[in-house]
């Protein structure tokens, strides 16, 4: 696009899931409001898979993402070594390529592509060609930035998009196949089919730190089709991530780094915090922004900060999980404490990934004989002091 504008109502850094979110929301409910969405590559979304399950949202918040989702699975199954499940909840995902489709229809002329940003403040964003943007208010959405202020693990995958050259015999999605060699961490692989032919194949690791072995996963996709007989014609496509898995953290410090940037999506640590999932809270961080009645620098700082802390509040719990799985679990034994999760309940399971644990919950899963060691386990209650030996160790 080219520029015509002096200011913009609001400018959106990146134009990833919950920036565009946001955009597609305030657009139905505030249609006036003069928005940009700067995102660097050549479209929105980025080459990424955003699935979710059926109870992560609301029915309301189900009607008004319809547009965007591309396939639904009425339910889904886990498979470990000593057992396979399936877990009557309905499944979606949405692509990147329809993502950008939708929104460029809604947007049009809001939206620049193939533009790189240099640096980001509350109220202006300098292009790396020297260009400064100025806006009434700047959301940045540019991804997972490193803080001082969290501890964390990895959820790491690289996923092919794949046609075979015979039916795969899938009509639901695996989630979790954990009959894999246990390699660096937690591994499983996941796979969605799309149609008789198509499937993407994910190989998945929880892991102690970020880097991404490209050949390893690679050979892991290839041997895992090999063993299914999925015969790979072409490789349509490939996906990567590294998503963050909270440990521990100091929220309000968390924010204090910012230097009053407002931020969104896995920037503004609204994400599952076991899963590095952020589809459920992008959708209703878009739902508060667009109910905004009036919309400013200082409605949207304040409205995003809030629900940050309060979601981070909330999801305490989920921390204590994933510190008994990352320290008290060794590596190799971590598919244990996933094994027994999935022999729970499926309506607790459903809770669970929507980020709405009870009580009751909570107990039902810290009952009977734990599959880490006690000792251990007691090391993992301070949340503290899980932050203080990571910063340690920086």
């Amino acid at each position: 696009m080219t520029i015509t504008e002096d200011k913009w109502d609001i400018i959106f850094a990146g134009g990833g899931l919950a920036n565009g979110l946001i955009a597609f929301r305030l657009k139905q409910s505030h249609p006036h409001l003069n928005i940009l969405i700067i995102e660097q590559d050549d479209h929105l979304g980025g080459n990424h898979t955003w699935s979710f399950h059926e109870k992560d949202l609301t029915p309301e918040q189900h009607e008004w993402i319809r547009p965007f989702i591309v396939h639904q699975w009425p339910y889904y199954e886990v498979v470990f070594q000593s057992y396979k499940r399936e877990i009557p909840s309905a499944y979606y995902s949405i692509s990147s390529e329809r993502f950008h489709h939708v929104l460029t229809k809604h947007l049009s002329d809001e939206v620049m592509t193939n533009t790189r940003i240099q640096k980001v403040t509350a109220r202006e964003v300098v292009l790396e060609d020297g260009r400064c943007l100025q806006a009434n208010a700047v959301i940045d959405g540019r991804g997972f930035e490193k803080s001082n202020e969290l501890a964390v693990g990895y959820q790491k995958f690289i996923g092919w998009e794949v046609v075979c050259s015979n039916p795969h015999g899938r009509d639901v999605p695996i989630i979790m196949d954990a009959r894999v060699p246990q390699l660096d961490g937690y591994r499983f692989v996941y796979t969605l089919p799309y149609d008789t032919h198509t499937l993407l194949i994910e190989d998945t690791y929880y892991s102690d730190h970020a880097n991404l072995d490209s050949e390893t996963l690679n050979n892991g996709i290839e041997n895992y089709a090999s063993q299914q007989g999925w015969k790979i014609d072409s490789v349509r496509r490939i996906e990567k991530g590294i998503l963050p898995i909270t440990m521990a953290g100091d929220i309000q410090k968390f924010w204090n780094e910012k230097n009053l940037i407002t931020c969104s999506g896995l920037r503004a640590a609204l994400f599952n915090p076991t899963t590095g999932y952020s589809l459920a809270y992008a959708v209703r961080l878009a739902d508060k922004i667009g109910r905004l009645s009036s919309i400013n620098s200082k409605s949207l700082a304040e409205t995003i900060k809030t629900y940050s802390i309060e979601n981070w509040e909330k999801t305490g719990f989920y921390r204590f999980l994933n510190r008994m799985l990352y320290q008290a679990a060794l590596p190799e034994e971590r598919h244990k404490v996933l094994a027994r999760f999935y022999q729970l309940p499926f309506r607790l399971i459903d809770r669970f990934y929507a980020g709405h644990l009870t009580l009751t919950d909570k107990i039902r899963l810290l009952i009977g004989k734990p599959p880490v060691p006690i000792g251990r386990a007691l090391r993992c209650l301070s949340e503290s002091q899980c932050l203080a030996a990571q910063k340690q160790k920086v």
